[in-house]
């Protein structure tokens, strides 16, 4: 298992490369802890993609728990990539996912 600084360094990385690729839009597994309250990886990783937002840096990001068409912005992101309507997590609550718009 990373570090968080250390899944943070390769959340970076992984985010440039699919800028220069023109990638649009992102599934981050980060998982959700082993003792299933929630982990540090999940946590740290989760805040910095909100900080990423706020700072415009990333366009969005919508954390697995959200991944519903009964969410406001899940629902957007939907209609605008009708294609992730196929997405497996879609409607589970998987915690241990953030899909990450750039």
């Amino acid at each position: 298992m990373p570090s968080v600084e250390q899944a943070r360094a390769r959340l970076n990385s992984e985010l440039s490369v699919a800028r220069a690729g023109g990638v649009k839009i992102l599934k981050i597994i980060h998982g959700y802890g082993s003792s299933g309250v929630g982990g540090d990886l999940r946590i740290g990783l989760q805040a910095t993609l909100r900080q990423m937002a706020e700072r415009r840096e990333i366009r969005a990001c919508i954390y697995g728990e959200n991944w519903r068409k009964a969410d406001e912005r899940a629902w957007a992101l939907l209609k605008q990539f009708p294609e992730l309507k196929e997405d497996h997590d879609l409607g589970k609550g998987n915690r241990g996912i953030t899909l990450v718009v750039l």
